[in-house]
This record gives C-alpha cells, structure tokens and sequence, in this order.
C-alpha cells in the first residue's frame, strides 16, 4: 500500500486537491505500476503562521510585503 505524503499550505481548493490527488495517482501508476486503488494520498494543510523558509515564518513575510 504506498503513500504519497502532502505537506502544502492551506488556500486551495478541494477541486484543486482532487486534481492534485489525480495527478499523482497518474504519475505514481504510470512510474511504478501498481494498483491506483491501492494508493493512498494523504494532504496535510499548514498555517502560515506554522511554516518557516529561511528561519522566517511565512506569515511574517506576508505581513512585511502588504505594510
């Protein structure tokens, strides 16, 4: 059973998620074979104010450009 892990951050759409979701089943298939029944996707959404780039949180640096 393969898992293709999801980490983005919140904002998107669940017709945007779906697509994603049938993107990666087609890919992982047409890669690696396998069932596309059997392959389980999970999408984690994250805060900005929970990720960092460059030891900034994301949301710090949205804050800056709207000031």
């Amino acid at each position: 059973m393969p898992i293709i892990r999801v980490e983005m951050l919140k904002g998107r759409t669940a017709e945007q998620k779906q697509e994603l979701a049938d993107n990666l089943t087609t890919a992982f298939i047409e890669s690696c074979g396998g069932n596309a029944e059997k392959l389980n996707i999970i999408i984690t959404e994250v805060d900005s104010e929970n990720w960092a780039i460059g030891g900034a949180l994301l949301a710090n640096k949205a804050s800056k450009t709207t000031s």
